[in-house]
């Protein structure tokens, strides 16, 4: 108990683990003026959210009670967990989806209830490279609410359009006035930082391209990957995104969960180096005019590795057709991105592809090994000795079960690993082994894309797309 005034009698909080601590908090005392609190704590989750339920029992008759969330106070104790963090994430037709994507994922896998809000007039957006996403709400509904970080992704026109944004714009700078932060990637620093003068005398950074106009802003430009500069942070391009968005989560939560969130991604040891992978038994991959490329997607399926792959072979000119499983084309992947297919299986199976490549995703993986007519079509892609590939969880879950991994050399997710049969090389980021392309997780998504696009292309196709996203 906790003697807060000589009026108040003793708090108490009983939290369902049995534990006993005291709360009172000035606050509080500002609201209610009554004698003989006692409160009672009880615990609701909704979207991963702690609130506080406390019931106030005043020695009249009259009863009432008190949803208390971070915003009226926050109750701090060894065993507590700190209030969660809110962000926003803007998105317009012609975001980057790549980026937008891995900061949404990432910075919900930290722990922060992320909205992702549409500044256009539909949650729907069509994104850069054919790619379609649901945002979670429109900007025009949320513009009055406080965010602890506000992130802008790339990507044009997108970041023309949340240049424009008139109420984003207001959010931005009320975020920056009230010593919150604010970060940017790719063309976003240039184009809507810097345009809305938060950038003057601050170390930035952006997509090179744009080097020359963040520099027009009065902004110091520098080239590093990730910049951060008091409550500015800056990145470069879709290949500094998943740095970027760690950083983020340590600016929210400090090194531990950071250390804790980039752990599992499989980050690159060695960002900004070429990229490179292990082939053995080596064939050409061949295809006709266009290569045709069939990418599965699913509810649960890893948003990161599915976009990373859609995204680069996008750029490379291939025919990529995105498939939904189920009856809908709108699929929520595993942390709860909304996705939309061009097609579903159903059509997609009419016809044949120069290679079938999976995300992975331990929900998606587990959908796409039940799927009857999925696991038919990658058996006679094998059969017809026809490129086929899968990433993280697919590998173990999808391939190794369904006899896709007999006589072949693969990688998956490290946790999966042991459901290999040969695991001879599973430390290898990408490994190709004829036919057969398998790849680790998120952090090696962007190389494995890279990989396919080198084995349809050739290897300067390959550097030449790794430079232009910054892997």
């Amino acid at each position: 108990f906790t003697k807060a005034r000589k009026t108040t009698t003793s708090a108490l909080i009983k939290l369902r683990t049995g534990t006993l601590f005291s709360l009172l908090t000035n606050k509080l005392h500002a609201v209610f003026h009554r004698p003989k609190h006692v409160f009672t704590r009880q615990w609701r989750r909704r979207r991963g959210v702690t609130a506080t339920l406390v019931s106030l029992h005043f020695s009249s008759p009259r009863r009432t009670s008190l949803l208390v969330n971070r915003r009226s106070f926050s109750v701090s104790a060894t065993m507590a967990s700190s209030p969660t963090k809110k962000v926003l994430i803007p998105v317009a037709h012609g975001t980057e989806p790549f980026e937008a994507v891995v900061m949404i994922d990432v910075l919900r896998r930290g722990g922060a209830d992320v909205t992702v809000a549409s500044v256009e007039n539909q949650v729907g957006v069509d994104a850069c490279h054919g790619i379609k996403m649901v945002a979670d709400t429109l900007l025009s509904d949320i513009t009055d609410s406080v965010f602890d970080l506000i992130m802008l992704p790339g990507g044009l026109p997108g970041g023309e359009t949340l240049k424009n944004c008139k109420p984003l714009e207001n959010m931005v700078k009320k975020q920056d006035a009230d010593g919150r932060v604010n970060a940017a990637i790719c063309c976003a620093p240039a184009l809507a930082l810097g345009t809305w003068g938060l950038l003057e005398g601050k170390k930035a950074t952006c997509y090179p391209v744009f080097m020359e106009k963040l520099g027009a802003t009065c902004a110091i430009a520098v080239e590093s990957r990730v910049e951060i500069d008091g409550r500015i942070v800056t990145s470069r391009g879709p290949g500094t995104t998943m740095e970027f968005s760690v950083k983020l989560v340590e600016q929210l939560f400090g090194k531990e969960k950071a250390a804790e969130v980039s752990a599992p991604l499989v980050m690159r040891p060695n960002p900004g180096d070429e990229y490179t992978i292990t082939e053995l038994n080596q064939i050409k991959w061949s295809y006709e005019n266009t290569p045709q490329i069939l990418v599965p997607i699913a509810d649960g399926s890893e948003e990161m590795e599915a976009v990373a792959i859609i995204d680069v072979l996008r750029r490379a000119k291939a025919n990529v057709v995105v498939a939904a499983l189920g009856n809908s084309l709108e699929v929520v992947a595993s942390r709860k991105v909304k996705l939309v297919a061009d097609v579903l299986l159903d059509e997609a199976e009419k016809n044949s592809y120069d290679l079938i490549v999976l995300p992975g995703g331990l929900g998606g993986a587990e959908a796409f090994a039940t799927s009857d007519k999925l696991v038919n079509m990658l058996k006679k892609q094998a059969e017809s000795n026809k490129p086929y590939g899968a990433i993280c969880a697919s590998p173990a879950l999808v391939f190794e079960p369904h006899g896709l991994l007999k006589g072949k050399k693969a990688t998956a997710y490290p946790a999966m690993c042991n459901k290999l049969s040969d695991q001879s090389h599973i430390e290898h980021r990408v490994l190709v082994d004829g036919n057969l392309i398998t790849s680790r997780g998120p952090g090696t998504s962007l190389e494995f894309a890279l990989a396919i696009v080198e084995k349809f292309y050739g290897r300067e196709k390959g550097l030449q797309l790794a430079k232009a996203t910054l892997v």
